[in-house]
């Protein structure tokens, strides 16, 4: 800990140095989640405390946040870790719960007493109830009793026993019941409130479990076991439709940050070459010695891109925001060309130059010739469409990226082709998402095209996708 850092803490009275302490033990858990809190963001965090009315727990939540996180993608981890080190009722995450009934449902009630109190909640709403009947819900049903005398607590078996889809169904029912017209607006009004509160119930499931394996195992522990990283280090191989929804509304900000980076690169760069006419013409009032050489304006290169895509499979997620983050950063480029493929290859330019991105990906799918044979990856025949197709087209103007796994499900390799665009293009790269152990593994033949490459990069999240995007603008 640092001297200043230590001076911050000891300006707490002694009665909140311990809550102080836990937020610094916060802030360290968001900086092993991923987060980017610095020790100057602690610092501000505890300089905070003393502004701000600790029983109004929103309020600390919102001082923190403004305190730690610097990008909206962080949120998620931030309000895991948030719910953990700070939960809402418990004050004290040592107080272990006091659980004394017996196995799961006995002692406790009639389960489906449980379930309609839980719809007459849901139905009135509040979020305090809620929270209530979620504890419940995890004492109820999530309760399991190790062989050594341990209790421990698993949201699998609550929403076994809560339903929530089943649930959704009965207050929809319930609710146009009460009413003597509905029109299709307010069933989906109504479907979205309720939709809501089950939002809420389940996170206050989740919440309350992490809590109690936090009285059990230690809070730290948790905390790193129970955070994901942020969304853009994602691994692009194991994303949900909610990750890529969410990896979606980060390429167009992600895309001005980085065009604003590679100006400021081209407008700073270095001089241009040597004007021999000149630097002799200044020497001359120097007896001849160039003391002060001159240099041609620099012209900044935007180099033509041409992008062939693997599309298949597991692959897909990556070629997708690939497309999407580089033409979303046309402008950088003199030209953009774009090549798909599965087991033959389809120009899908025209695609790009009208419609929005996301929108040009789905009709890249319907639209374009990408299977002639089989639907799995042939790399040796898409590769030599291209050759036959369109290899004239590239020049020492022209940067050609190959994306793509590698695995050619043990048909030919053509390599021949990227020996040839070598020698045409003035740069050419190949983006593996595949973890670097595991090239030429099976039917990945990695080496067989890397010797040709000017590099063969491993890209596996959007954060190491935009660094070398930003490389080759």
């Amino acid at each position: 800990m640092s001297d200043q850092l230590s001076q911050v803490l000891a300006e707490g009275p002694p009665p909140v140095h311990g809550f102080l302490q836990r937020v610094l033990d916060f802030v360290a858990a968001l900086r092993r989640a991923g987060v980017g809190a610095t020790q100057s963001e602690a610092i501000d965090a505890v300089r905070t405390i003393g502004h701000l009315d600790l029983l109004d727990r929103e309020q600390l939540r919102e001082a923190l946040a403004a305190t730690c996180i610097t990008t909206q993608t962080h949120r998620r981890a931030f309000d895991d870790l948030f719910e953990l080190y700070f939960p809402a009722r418990h004050a004290d995450l040592d107080d272990t719960p006091d659980v004394t009934d017996g196995p799961e449902g006995e002692g406790q009630g009639d389960p489906d007493e449980y379930l309609r109190d839980l719809i007459d909640q849901l139905m009135a709403g509040g979020d305090e109830s809620i929270r209530q009947y979620a504890r419940e819900a995890v004492d109820r049903f999530g309760r399991v009793e190790g062989r050594d005398g341990g209790v421990s607590y698993f949201q699998y078996k609550v929403f076994r026993a809560v339903d929530l889809a089943q649930i959704l169904r009965d207050l929809l029912s319930r609710r146009v019941e009460d009413e003597d017209q509905t029109t299709p607006l307010q069933e989906r009004l109504w479907r979205d409130e309720f939709e809501a509160r089950l939002r809420t119930f389940q996170q206050e499931v989740e919440a309350e479990i992490r809590r109690r394996a936090a009285a059990q195992r230690g809070v730290d522990q948790v905390a790193d076991r129970m955070t994901r990283p942020p969304v853009e280090d994602l691994d692009f191989f194991h994303l949900s439709a909610e990750d890529q929804a969410q990896l979606r509304t980060q390429v167009r900000p992600l895309a001005r940050k980085l065009a604003t980076r590679v100006a400021v690169k081209r407008r700073h760069g270095k001089d241009g070459r040597l004007d021999v006419r000149k630097t002799v013409r200044r020497s001359l009032s120097t007896g001849g010695v160039p003391f002060e050489p001159t240099f041609k304006p620099r012209r900044p290169h935007k180099p033509e891109l041409f992008i062939i895509c693997d599309v298949s499979g597991s692959v897909a997620s990556f070629a997708r925001f690939t497309l999407m983050l580089v033409h979303t950063l046309q402008e950088q480029f003199s030209k953009v060309r774009s090549f798909a493929f599965i087991d033959t290859l389809d120009e899908v330019t025209a695609l790009f130059d009208q419609s929005d991105a996301t929108e040009a990906i789905k009709r890249m799918m319907v639209e374009a010739e990408l299977v002639w044979l089989d639907g799995h990856s042939d790399y040796g025949h898409s590769l030599e469409k291209f050759h036959a197709d369109h290899a004239n087209d590239v020049t020492p103007r022209s940067t050609v990226i190959v994306l793509g796994d590698a695995r050619n499900n043990y048909r030919q390799a053509n390599a021949w082709v990227l020996q040839d665009l070598a020698k045409r293009a003035r740069h050419l790269y190949w983006l593996n998402p595949e973890p670097i152990q595991f090239w030429d593994t099976g039917d990945s033949i990695a080496a067989s095209y890397a010797r040709y490459c000017e590099d063969m990069v491993e890209v596996r999240n959007l954060k190491q996708l935009a660094r070398f995007v930003e490389r080759i603008a």
